[in-house]
């Protein structure tokens, strides 16, 4: 390969210089000056390629393709490791997303069963104030009928008493104080 590449490059200079040459002028190869300088080339490439000129050209041209080719090979190991790590970052992201939708889900249902306590709380708390309320009711009733057996009970002994120390008068006071209970219990 390294010899046709020789070749060829010989070759495309000899036909530039004869494309470019007048009729007037001999053939490339019957010019004397281009003779000389042709040989000076071959004399030259010969040198150059015993001393082994060629060898390291192409031996850095070979190390230079393996250097682009395992960087290449590098990058397309990068590109990889990118396309894993998007791919993660991806992941993660979906699950993170999923998380925040199940924490949102989690506080709606406690904001929803704190609701439901606050609602029974606030029920059992109306329940009692109204047990409360009733049982002062009834007790404000007990204290009322004892405050009107109070009275008649009062009323009663004075009626008693009013009786049995004036026994003339005392079949009258007794229809009124009678009458008198009858009023206050009502």
């Amino acid at each position: 390969m390294r010899r046709s590449l020789l070749l060829a490059g010989l070759v495309s200079m000899s036909s530039s210089a004869h494309a470019a040459g007048d009729t007037d002028y001999p053939a490339w190869y019957a010019d004397p000056v281009t003779q000389t300088a042709f040989a000076a080339l071959l004399v030259f490439l010969l040198i150059v390629w015993r001393l082994g000129g060629f060898k390291a050209m192409f031996s850095a041209l070979d190390s230079r393709s393996e250097g682009i080719r395992s960087q290449i090979e590098e990058a397309q190991a990068l590109r990889e490791e990118a396309a894993k790590l998007m791919a993660e970052a991806e992941k993660r992201a979906r699950d993170a997303d999923l998380e925040a939708q199940s924490i949102v889900k989690r506080a709606k249902a406690d904001a929803k069963a704190l609701m439901k306590d606050a609602r029974a709380e606030l029920d059992a708390k109306l329940a009692r104030r109204a047990a409360q309320a009733e049982q002062r009711i009834a007790r404000a009733e007990a204290d009322a009928a004892k405050a009107v057996q109070q009275a008649a009970a009062d009323a009663a002994t004075e009626a008693a008493r009013v009786i049995l120390s004036q026994p003339a008068r005392s079949k009258g006071l007794f229809d009124r104080a009678l009458a008198d209970i009858k009023d206050r219990l009502n």
